[in-house]
């Protein structure tokens, strides 16, 4: 790989208050040198890449997703509903994926993410009915094939309609099905190196789909692999009463109960936290991913960030799936952030500034990277760049705040560990037309399939 400098960036935000005006310089997969105003590089480069006309920023993080959610976006039986009846109206839909829908979702939201600046996604993935068994195995080829960064977590769902959980029984595994698939994924995929493209985390769905025994199996499992692990809790009041009811806990003394409450846990959405459990949460290092558009399409309510971050708990941000947001646009979560915590602490207490940092180094803390989320000297060369050529930036004046408050949309280019996965503002070596009629048909599919049953 060549020596490349981002030369003269128009703003840049490191993440740190290192001084960057002069651009960066990549080597490899690697950082070598943060450059300052009026300062040239120490090293011989092989390649300048002006940035004149680029904010750059960190690559961005996405802490939370589903990717083959994409293939039932704005579908007309989930529309208008709350999260427990919107997911009762999609988990049949959902038991009709098949291994060749699995493999262009993954593709189609990674797309998506990287053309929106992301270079870092972890996916959720729990649903995984008879003759899907391989699922993960197909989002690591569909992944490393479209060059993203992940973090793929192993989900599960064990707990049955019939037994007092939410997902219909056709869409759960046995427990020892569970465990040992796990195992074999970490033993096959994860790269806990430094630099690592493919990580496992292992993911229950959520305290309504699984028992507590299999949280507690997940968490030994993990502890002696050291892998994080990861779940849905405190979207809304309903989990809180469920959790109450069945289990006789509120979802974090739940959290403490099976052995989750420590830092190599990150959970998704957590919104329903009283005063005292957020205390609890940021003493044990808690990863919180806050999901802004859907929460709001769910009208599941607001993430307490600011209280959660003064806590100790790391906050970062995430799309959650394609069809609770019904995009895949990590840049524009970062606008949608920005405004919803806004109304919960006021305009002059949450800045743009505060969007960038849990996107990028927020979430890197919430999946458990220490070498991604900053622009400095040492970190991977994931990198997002944007330009503000577009009709909603005329007449803006700080660029960092316009790519946020303007509503940007799509990077110009990306880098992931040093190569160029966007250039010009398209995928690089990816057929995104052709990947888009195959999707679209592979939703249509899995429509008919749910008309069908």
């Amino acid at each position: 790989m060549a020596m490349t400098w981002i030369k003269h960036p128009l703003a840049i935000w490191t993440g740190n208050e290192e001084d960057a005006a002069g651009g960066i310089v990549v080597d490899g997969n690697t950082i070598v040198e943060v450059i300052g105003k009026n300062t040239m590089p120490s090293v011989t480069v092989d390649e300048t890449v002006d940035a004149s006309e680029h904010v750059v920023l960190p690559g961005l993080v996405n802490a939370h997703h589903h990717f083959y959610q994409t293939l039932t976006r704005a579908y007309p039986d989930a529309l208008d509903k709350e999260l427990f009846h919107w997911l009762k109206a999609l988990y049949p839909v959902w038991a009709g994926l098949d291994e060749d829908m699995m493999r262009l979702g993954t593709e189609l939201a990674s797309a998506e993410l990287l053309l929106s600046g992301c270079t870092t996604a972890s996916d959720h993935h729990y649903l995984i009915p008879v003759g899907l068994e391989h699922a993960i195995d197909i989002q690591v080829d569909a992944t490393r094939k479209m060059g993203l960064r992940t973090v793929l977590t192993r989900g599960s769902m064990s707990l049955g309609e019939d037994q007092g959980g939410l997902p219909p029984r056709h869409t759960i595994q046995t427990e020892q099905a569970i465990i040992d698939d796990s195992l074999r994924l970490i033993r096959e995929y994860h790269q806990p190196e430094y630099g690592g493209m493919t990580q496992i985390a292992l993911a229950p769905c959520s305290p309504f789909s699984v028992t507590t025994d299999l949280m507690k199996e997940t968490a030994h499992v993990a502890r002696q692999h050291n892998v994080m692990l990861h779940t849905h809790l405190c979207e809304t009041i309903d989990e809180e009463n469920f959790c109450l009811e069945r289990f006789g806990y509120r979802p974090v003394d739940y959290l403490e109960e099976v052995g989750w409450l420590h830092d190599r846990t990150w959970l998704a959405h957590g919104i329903h936290f009283n005063d005292e459990e957020i205390k609890r949460l940021g003493h044990a290092g808690i990863g919180i991913c806050h999901c802004p558009s859907s929460n709001m399409m769910l009208a599941s309510g607001i993430c307490r960030n600011l209280e959660l971050e003064a806590a100790g708990a790391s906050v970062g941000l995430g799309v959650d799936g394609s069809a609770s947001n019904d995009g895949s646009n990590l840049v524009n979560e970062l606008r949608m952030a920005t405004y919803i915590q806004r109304l919960r602490y006021g305009s002059s207490s949450v800045s743009h500034l505060d969007a960038f940092r849990w996107a990028t180094s927020g979430s890197a803390r919430n999946i458990g990277r220490k070498d991604i989320g900053k622009l400095s000297k040492g970190m991977l060369a994931d990198i997002a760049m944007f330009k503000l050529d577009k009709i909603q930036f005329s007449g803006s004046h700080d660029p960092l705040a316009a790519l946020v408050l303007c509503g940007a949309h799509r990077a110009d280019r990306v880098m992931v560990n040093g190569e160029w996965r966007v250039k010009d503002g398209e995928l690089v070596d990816i057929d995104k037309h052709g990947l888009m009629i195959k999707h679209r048909a592979a939703a249509r599919k899995l429509a008919e399939k749910a008309s069908i049953r």
